[in-house]
């Protein structure tokens, strides 16, 4: 008979050798950077740090970031729930295809999605000259913006409610329909009480997302400094023109909210276990 193992066997050096190896990773990688960001955003006094992060570029980008993300998440957060309910709940002739779209922009480059976008709808597109003589501008504009960062933060509300809605099954669905509720009371009353805390992750996630995004809405918005500048464009610009302290402030910003979306994240997986 084999003799079970266990890991809690394991001698004291391998035990201990896995855990430093573990802890100079994270030293490394993630506590020395973070660090580095905000000693280098304070090394020149509070003073500046408020003046850099109150500047009116520094402002400018944290409204348009803000503004994308309230319209593209909600967005997603739509689209995204109706997408897995129709696959989790439905059979149909396309499904897995449909499943495999679903991961394009997972595996698309972010530079490649805002491309497209400005192939697409750019003046040279081919839907831009009809848009110019309706005088619409969709690149080098919100609308661009919005668009490609709704691109590249798709999967993650359907990717993450899609298997929590499998393993649900449709049990509860089935018996409230047999009771006389319609569909949509049937998915406000019964679907969404039981993937609201999927749901909520999922759009912590999206949210994380269209904050942080660079290369898709670097492409798109023709980097118009005060326009179209989103705050990780314009950390990106500041670094260039060697403001560190200026640059190293507002990376703290997206650092603190990078902060809130864990503590969210970490709150929704501790529900999602509960709830199992």
């Amino acid at each position: 008979m084999m003799q079970k193992t266990s890991f809690a066997n394991e001698s004291l050096w391998v035990k201990r050798a896995g855990i430093l190896i573990t802890l100079g990773f994270l030293a490394v990688f993630i506590v020395l950077p973070l660090y580095t960001i905000f000693s280098e955003a304070f090394r020149s006094g509070v003073a500046v740090y408020k003046k850099a992060v109150t500047s009116p570029e520094v402002l400018s980008s944290i409204r348009l970031t803000l503004t994308v993300a309230l319209v593209c998440v909600p967005i997603n957060t739509i689209f995204g729930t109706l997408l897995a309910w129709s696959i989790a709940k439905y059979s149909f002739r396309g499904k897995k295809a449909l499943t495999t779209l679903i991961e394009l922009p997972f595996a698309v480059s972010p530079v490649i999605a805002g491309l497209m976008f400005v192939l697409l709808f750019g003046a040279h597109g081919g839907l831009g000259r009809w848009l110019q003589s309706m005088d619409i501008k969709i690149v080098f504009a919100l609308p661009g913006i919005i668009l490609a960062t709704t691109f590249v933060t798709f999967p993650f509300i359907a990717r993450t409610l899609i298997p929590l809605m499998e393993s649900l099954g449709n049990d509860d669905e089935e018996a409230a329909l047999t009771l006389g509720a319609s569909g949509l009371q049937t998915f406000f009353k019964i679907t969404l009480s039981n993937i609201k805390w999927g749901l909520l992750y999922g759009i912590i996630l999206t949210n994380a997302r269209a904050i942080g995004e660079y290369g898709a809405v670097a492409v798109v918005s023709g980097l118009i400094r005060g326009e179209t500048t989103t705050l990780p464009l314009t950390i990106g610009f500041l670094f260039d023109e060697y403001a560190f302290s200026a640059a190293f402030a507002a990376a703290s910003l997206l650092t603190l909210l990078a902060f809130v979306t864990l503590i969210l994240k970490s709150a929704m997986e501790r529900r999602l276990k509960a709830s199992d």
